[in-house]
């Protein structure tokens, strides 16, 4: 179970699971000891970035506590991106070490960066051992039993560096500083309650948790990572699919899951007797997050599976500021919940007052005892997001009378469509480029399932004849599947400020008039 530390003292059998395939943790742990010793024969050492270029798979949570064992960042890469996104990530992150399926190193014009050292894992059609363009290590399965289990003791964890929202064209990375003992103890709390975990550690009770999505990104991966910490057991899914979901809960008898809305527009989506077939009273602690979720979702959800439904609000730089359960969503809808305990929170007008009770403003916040942070190679960023000692999101919002906080929209441009950020600007560079393009603006429009989908408004030269499905072909080289937009629309001119920037207020107001939520 877990000392008064949060550090783990002994198994009692929990496994993980990835799709099909269950897993001791014992044996996952040993591993992510081998692969500590293996780093360190590298030169990997605290404060190094290593990095994954995975879907998920058991190596990916092996190197994970590797990286956590010996103070090295994990910085996981989304393995939709094209080769010069990842060459981007590898450079800006300065990683030491990348592990990858051998199948996801073959995009075309792919350039590792001098000095990396690199491990492979077999996927699909691929055999073990070195890449045959890039090299490399070898296998990481066989190249850990190399090494004997790493005996020193663990450093605390910094966790892992994920390229996160920016409008600049290029995500950043948050990069947390190491955390103090007291800094360290305080966010397993904090995370204890947030996950719902913390009635079940104190009764010694048995956890199954879930987490459906990639673990590339931020929520899935820690949530995985806590949860193992915990002693629990996890599985972890290869891909979504909504009935399998079900059943795997009842299989299983899941207690906690991780989810985002689009998942429950699909769960809904299944015909009525299918959603009969499974039970799912194993249930305790439904977390979701990463998007606005449509209340009229939420409601379908909380009326099905009961008042086990949960969400925060928070991000990467600041953790968990709001914390709200069903029953006080349901007396106040459309809330993100009340500022937890262990957090500050502000609304602010522009001229950094405090905005009062129902008055929009932008929402700063900032956790106590929780490390501080820097954006990788952009100090000017992290300043900026900084108002007396509170950080900004870049969302507004307002909070109510009983101390409820709700969000009315974003500063930012950046688009949200199925939990994954999206940054305009690097869509817009890419069809700058294309020939006949005088000027364009990419934003994100209401979508049912995804909260947003990319649209992109595009001005053409008087001459030019472009069509939107050469456009997609031409982009899909250029950049990642899910960031080329699925709604073309072209005119002859764009609305626009003084200065002459587009306007993309104008431009996104006619799509967002009637919609259930406003951004």
């Amino acid at each position: 179970m877990i000392n008064a530390g949060g550090e783990p003292t002994s198994s009692s059998g929990p496994w993980l699971r990835i799709g099909t395939e269950r897993r001791p943790v014992d044996r996952i742990r040993e591993q992510g000891l081998r692969g500590a010793a293996a780093l360190r024969s590298l030169g990997v050492s605290s404060g190094d970035a290593v990095a994954t270029l995975l879907k998920n798979d058991f190596p990916f949570i092996e190197l994970s506590l590797a990286a956590q064992h010996i103070g090295a960042y994990l910085t996981p890469i989304n393995w939709h991106n094209s080769a010069p996104e990842l060459e981007y990530i590898l450079v800006n992150s300065q990683a030491r070490f990348l592990l990858a399926h051998m199948d996801l190193l073959d995009a075309p014009g792919l350039s590792l960066p001098p000095n990396l050292h690199l491990a492979t894992c077999a996927s699909a059609g691929t055999e073990p051992g070195p890449h045959p363009v890039h090299g490399g290590v070898g296998d990481w399965s066989e190249w850990i039993a190399r090494f004997a289990p790493d005996q020193s003791l663990p450093v605390p964890p910094v966790g892992s560096m994920i390229y996160t929202s920016g409008t600049t064209g290029r995500p950043k990375a948050v990069r947390r500083a190491p955390p103090t003992p007291e800094e360290a103890r305080a966010n397993f709390a904090h995370y204890a309650h947030v996950y719902g975990a913390g009635p079940f550690l104190d009764r010694g009770e048995a956890m199954v948790a879930m987490a459906p999505g990639p673990l590339y990104h931020a929520a899935p991966n820690a949530w995985s990572n806590f949860f193992l910490r915990c002693d629990a057991s996890v599985v972890i899914e290869t891909k979504f699919d909504a009935e399998r979901l079900l059943a795997t809960i009842e299989a299983e008898r899941v207690t906690h899951l991780l989810v985002v809305p689009t998942m429950f527009a699909l769960l809904l989506q299944l015909p009525e007797d299918v959603r009969k077939r499974y039970d799912m009273s194993s249930l305790r602690f439904v977390m979701h997050g990463a998007a606005p979720c449509a209340p009229h979702l939420k409601k379908a959800m909380i009326d099905w599976w009961g008042p086990v439904i949960f969400e925060h609000y928070g991000g990467t730089e600041t953790g968990a500021l709001t914390f709200c359960g069903s029953e006080e969503w349901l007396s106040h809808p459309g809330t993100v919940g009340r500022v937890l305990d262990d957090a500050r929170v502000a609304v602010l007008d522009a001229a950094g007052q405090q905005c009062p009770a129902g008055s929009t403003g932008q929402i700063y916040g900032r956790r106590m005892l929780f490390p501080d942070f820097t954006y990788v190679g952009d100090d000017e960023k992290r300043r900026g997001s900084e108002r007396g000692g509170l950080i900004t999101l870049g969302d507004v919002g307002h909070m109510d009378e009983d101390g409820y906080l709700y969000l009315t929209g974003r500063n930012s441009d950046v688009i949200i469509s199925g939990g994954v950020n999206i940054y305009p600007a690097e869509i817009e560079a890419a069809i700058m480029a294309i020939p006949g393009v005088v000027d364009c603006a990419v934003i994100g429009i209401p979508d049912d399932a995804f909260g947003e989908s990319v649209a992109a408004i595009i001005q053409p030269d008087a001459s030019a004849r472009l069509d939107p499905d050469e456009l997609k072909q031409i982009l899909r080289t250029k950049i990642a599947g899910y960031k080329v937009p699925k709604t073309f629309v072209f005119q002859s001119d764009m609305p626009r400020e003084d200065s002459g920037k587009v306007f993309k207020g104008k431009l996104r107001e006619p799509y967002w008039r009637n919609a259930a939520r406003q951004i």
